[in-house]
């Protein structure tokens, strides 16, 4: 007998049953459990022991005031929430360098522009040394 809401797929020789398709939203089990029946390896831990890292990125964020008011155990939730934050003003100040830095290379060559410097007047400068390194060294094996 075949199930409610089996249907029977004929491909080719042989028949082939395949159960009716899962709702959204209903409990999908694996193999191996079963229905309600919940492992200790599927459970989500309620509460998570900070590491240090994790306790300087709670103060970083202003979860607490110190690290003695920081417990033994803290929520995972409160942890991804200072670690989230954390990387948004890691962020911020990494745009706020990079602007600043924009700056300072602008000012730079402004100032090498006044002294009409340029890199192809570097680089020319820095070629001719190296000929002259190299016709000195020629004279010195000529002798």
């Amino acid at each position: 007998m075949l199930p409610a809401g089996a249907r029977v797929l004929s491909l080719g020789l042989r028949s082939v049953t395949r159960s009716a398709p899962r709702p959204r939203g209903a409990p999908g089990y694996c193999s191996g459990t079963a229905p309600g029946d919940h492992g200790d390896g599927h459970r989500v831990p309620a509460q998570l022991k900070p590491s240090q890292f994790d306790k300087r990125i709670l103060l970083w964020t202003r979860r607490f005031k110190s690290m003695e008011e920081i417990p033994a155990w803290v929520p995972p939730e409160m942890i991804d929430a200072a670690r989230n934050k954390a990387r948004v003003k890691v962020c911020y100040i990494m745009i706020g360098l990079t602007i600043s830095a924009c700056f300072v290379v602008i000012a730079s060559a402004k100032k090498a522009a006044e002294r009409h410097e340029s890199l192809t007047s570097w680089n020319l400068a820095k070629k001719a040394r190296w000929r002259e390194e190299a016709a000195s060294a020629a004279q010195a094996k000529a002798k």
